[in-house]
């Protein structure tokens, strides 16, 4: 929370070091993105030249080396395409650009914390400034106290000034389950568990698609405050769904601990591959952001020691939780299973949340250490 005089100081320096890094991209480029020790003999006595400090000027030349590190592992990964297509072409094609307000590390020798007064002490291209004011939650305060390591982050993002510090938290140790929860992901129902919890997806889903006829109206304007809206609003509901998310996971995680259970998930890698749909169902599944819940589910686990296992997908929502049989036909509709066999009538999801808890503790049995005496 900058003061007036002190936010003109750090959104120059922001700008500076950006339009910088630029430069030193448009370098590389030239150079065909050679090592860090080499970009440097290109470009540092120019960065010093402009004003920038020793440790300024090697964050912006390894900001601008690991994006090319970042860009290589993509192609090489196959998200920007197929050799030849458009996208990659127009990745490999020009250097990369920096928008004025992106993210600039700071180490301990340009940043410094006062956790008491809750101030910090700033390198800018004006000089060291001290004193800046920051806020917190109370949690916030204590890991920053407690497990804070490494860079801090500088951004700008809607005229507002973050820093993002990294803290390393260790992990709880993990305790030995008491039977395991099932987490069956879906569009529908966002999450269901075997122990009752669902949670619906109809109001994420109506925001939405509330956003989605915005942006239609917004991209078939065209104009530049159209774009600079859109801009803003797809912001507005990625933070939507990541919050929902984080509300989700806490609950399942939350629960687990409580019961002293684990946490079975479905492993839905490349689904978007393997599934075919028409073109008004695309939208729907390419939006689902189970990857984004798995993780917040894993990551919130792993602090409160909660073991999670992943298991295969295949036929959970086929197969009956009571007698195990298989038929594409026990599937009734989206939120109705009819056990052909057996004739057990339940809820879609939860069904197949209680075979994903079956299969959590088949896997953690499977690759749990032998405690039967070594035979003589």
């Amino acid at each position: 929370m900058p003061e007036a005089g002190q936010a003109a100081a750090i959104r120059a320096t922001l700008r500076t070091v950006n339009d910088l890094a630029c430069w030193v991209s448009e370098v590389a480029f030239a150079h065909k993105v050679p090592r860090e020790y080499e970009l440097r003999k290109h470009t540092y006595p120019r960065l010093k030249a402009e004003g920038l400090g020793a440790q300024a000027a090697q964050h912006t030349i390894k900001k601008v080396r690991d994006a090319y590190t970042t860009l290589r592992a993509n192609i090489r990964a196959g998200n920007l395409g197929k050799p030849g297509s458009k996208r990659r072409r127009k990745a490999e094609s020009k250097p990369i650009t920096f928008r004025p307000d992106a993210a600039q590390p700071y180490d301990d020798r340009c940043l410094s914390w006062q956790y008491d007064q809750r101030t910090v002490s700033i390198w800018t291209t004006a000089g060291r400034i001290r004193g800046v004011r920051f806020i917190c939650s109370a949690e916030g305060m204590k890991m920053l106290r407690e497990h804070r390591q490494g860079e801090s982050d500088l951004v700008e993002r809607d005229g507002v000034f973050y820093l993002i510090a990294t803290c390393e938290v260790p992990e709880a140790e993990t305790y030995e389950p008491d039977g395991f929860i099932g987490v069956d992901l879906g569009i529908v129902n966002i999450a269901t568990t075997s122990t009752g919890y669902q949670a619906a997806g109809r109001a994420l889903n109506r925001h939405r698609k509330r956003h989605g006829d915005l942006r239609t109206k917004l991209q078939r304007k065209g104009t530049k405050s159209a774009k600079r809206l859109l801009k803003k609003r797809n912001r507005r509901e990625r933070r939507h769904v990541c919050n929902t998310n984080h509300i989700i996971a806490k609950r399942i995680v939350t629960e687990a601990e409580r019961t002293s259970a684990g946490i079975s998930l479905e492993d839905l890698g490349g689904i978007r591959q393997r599934v075919r749909l028409r073109k008004p169902q695309r939208v729907t599944l390419h939006s689902w952001s189970f990857a984004q819940l798995g993780d917040f589910i894993v990551y919130k686990a792993k602090r409160a020691g909660v073991p999670v296992v992943h298991v295969d997908s295949a036929y959970t929502s086929q197969m009956c939780c009571e007698c195990g049989q298989v038929d594409k036909k026990n599937r009734v509709g989206q939120s109705l299973f009819i056990c052909r066999n057996c004739g057990v009538v339940a809820h879609a999801d939860r069904n197949a949340s209680h075979n994903i808890a079956r299969r959590g503790a088949v896997v953690w049995n499977a690759g749990r250490e032998s405690r039967v005496p070594a035979t003589p």
